[in-house]
């Protein structure tokens, strides 16, 4: 019995020693230093667990042995609640670091830039770009993408709208992998929708504006005007009181659209005089659509133009413009701006 008893006993050492050295392996392990490069992307599955997740780590040459993994999952069961996704490894330095990572599901943010004042045309150069996002739009045509976007019903009204300028809001846009090209641009059509919605309903009174489409329109041509953007309102309120006037608006980045591939970096005095759409020289009153995209500060400026009795500005030379209330003195500020740009053009 005696026997049995000092058997019995040395067997439990063994085993709590045995439990005790596995023990402090799987801690050792726990806190053991990865392979991961600060750019490195980990790809997660669905249901990727256990030994799909030995087999990962070791694939990915994160870590050269994984065996101890699924013991460590099965002691730290809270370790063990891996989401699927696309993970940075950035900033990860041990095993530990990842699980905590793989548990968290704070996959890598990419993000894409939109800015006011371009065009669709130039904003689809950087979507097709931007990584890791699901291009789901190459073969469509902006008409067919418009389509695809919930455009503000006011349209309707307008007739058939091939032109997605305006209408989709400039900012820098994060997204998660695998995301798609048109779930981004959604985002941006319902954040202009919003701004415009808001800067239409909070509109002063008697702007000679009949819809929102209008609103918009105008707001792309300031953006276009100036880059200052407490320039705008006051530049809104030169074309405002132009409409109100019925005197053409006569604003050149109008025509510089309407020339299209035409225009080569200046605009003559034949590109002036050839009818389009756009050339605001010619027609009456506002272009069929915005110019470019628009930002929140140009709207606000439509909205609430400062009230002046401008009717021209031209550029100062400073990177402002003087504004001025009749043709005598715009023609005065148009003369001192030539000076300043021949001085500026001689070296003087």
């Amino acid at each position: 019995m005696k026997k049995c008893l000092i058997s019995l006993f040395i067997f439990l050492l063994i085993a709590m020693g045995g439990g005790f050295w596995g023990y402090q392996k799987l801690k050792a392990f726990q806190q053991e230093s990865i392979n991961a490069q600060p750019d490195q992307l980990l790809f997660v599955e669905r249901g990727t667990t256990g030994k799909k997740l030995v087999t990962l780590f070791e694939q990915e040459k994160l870590i050269e042995n994984a065996q101890f993994l699924p013991y460590l999952l099965k002691l730290k069961p809270e370790l063990n609640k891996i989401k699927a996704g696309v993970y940075s490894l950035n900033g990860i330095h041990t095993v530990d670091d990842l699980l905590t990572l793989l548990n968290s599901g704070k996959e890598v943010q990419f993000n894409v830039q939109f800015i006011e004042g371009k065009t669709f045309k130039e904003w689809r150069k950087n979507l097709e770009n931007a990584p890791h996002l699901i291009q789901t739009l190459k073969d469509k045509s902006d008409q067919e993408i418009f389509k695809l976007l919930d455009i503000p019903s006011i349209l309707k009204s307008i007739g058939e709208y091939k032109n997605l300028d305006g209408w989709l809001y400039p900012d820098t846009y994060n997204y998660a992998p695998n995301s798609t090209d048109l779930a981004l641009l959604q985002r941006a059509a319902e954040r202009l929708k919003k701004a415009l919605d808001k800067a239409w309903n909070e509109r002063d009174e008697n702007l000679p504006l009949a819809n929102p489409h209008e609103m918009l329109v105008l707001a792309s041509i300031v953006e276009k005007e100036t880059g200052i953007a407490a320039e705008r309102a006051k530049v809104a309120s030169v074309f405002i009181n132009r409409l109100n006037a019925k005197m053409k608006l006569q604003t050149d980045p109008t025509v510089i659209y309407g020339m299209g591939e035409n225009y080569q970096g200046n605009i003559r005095k034949k590109d002036l005089e050839t009818p389009t759409p756009y050339n605001t020289y010619i027609i009456d009153g506002l272009p069929p659509t915005p110019i470019a995209m628009v930002s929140e500060s140009a709207l606000q400026a439509v909205a609430h133009p400062e009230k002046t009795d401008f009717y021209y500005f031209v550029a100062d030379g400073s990177g402002g413009h003087k504004f001025t209330r009749n043709l005598n003195e715009h023609n005065k500020a148009v003369q001192d701006y030539l000076r300043w740009y021949r001085s500026q053009k001689n070296g003087k």
